[in-house]
């Protein structure tokens, strides 16, 4: 029998990535972004059922939507992959507006909580009980870039909401992982491969990975079996400056 799984930020990069990944495995899937005609094209490449619901994770009443697509067109969750995020331009602290540091808290973080809240309360509510919360967190989460405080912020609290999703859903048989990817070729990666600024202050070109390695990756931890937890794992471009960064 399929599993059923929930993707946000699906509409490119590692969302679709992930997308196509766990449909080619036999998940069927619900695909969330706020690009409609983006949320087609992922579709269309997914091998197995999906359905496309475009708009803001931000939105509480929006996302509460999403999931009861789950229960009303499938019949139980098995997986959320809480993707959706956004990076701001690089900027430092004393020129940042507030306004622009809460919509990155905004759609990283507090869209994040609404999803894995509204999951938790499906793997609580079915039967069998439990189910897979996978956070795309960042390797920010643990060593910054350069001005990049709000992004780097959020993903530190990413951290936290995984530690407690997985302590609060320990009796319940819901996991929760925080995925830490370094570099993966999307099309908001490729300024990396021109040059990114280092904690030196210099600017220097950094190698990227293919990002079918995060799909397969997702697959994995998707497919444990529920007595199996994995609370972190760290995927990268093996070349790109992380160790002994800073």
């Amino acid at each position: 029998m399929s599993k059923i799984g929930i993707i946000t930020g699906a509409s490119s990069g590692i969302g679709r990535a992930s997308a196509v990944a766990l449909s080619a495995a036999g998940w069927k899937l619900i695909l969330t972004a706020r690009r409609l005609d983006q949320l087609k094209e992922t579709a269309a490449l997914c091998a197995n059922e999906t359905v496309i619901v475009a708009g803001d994770i931000t939105d509480e009443p929006f996302m509460k939507g999403v999931f009861e697509v789950a229960t009303k067109h499938f019949g139980r969750l098995d997986l959320l992959f809480n993707n959706a995020g956004i990076s701001p331009k690089k900027i430092g602290i004393e020129d940042l507006t507030l306004a622009d540091f809460q919509k990155v808290i905004d759609v990283n973080l507090i869209g994040s909580f609404i999803a894995a809240r509204e999951a938790i309360k499906i793997f609580k509510s079915q039967t069998p009980q439990g189910g897979r919360i996978i956070n795309n967190g960042s390797l920010s989460a643990h060593v910054p870039r350069p001005n990049s405080s709000p992004y780097v912020c959020s993903k530190h609290a990413i951290t936290g909401l995984t530690k407690s999703i997985a302590l609060e859903g320990r009796p319940f048989s819901i996991t929760c992982t925080q995925i830490d990817i370094g570099n993966a070729a999307t099309d908001i990666t490729q300024r990396l491969e021109v040059g990114a600024e280092q904690a030196n202050g210099t600017i220097l070109g950094e190698p990227t990975m293919d990002v079918k390695h995060v799909g397969s990756t997702i697959v994995h931890i998707a497919s444990m079996p529920p007595d199996v937890a994995m609370l972190e794992v760290n995927i990268m471009a093996a070349r790109m400056p992380y160790v002994g960064r800073g």
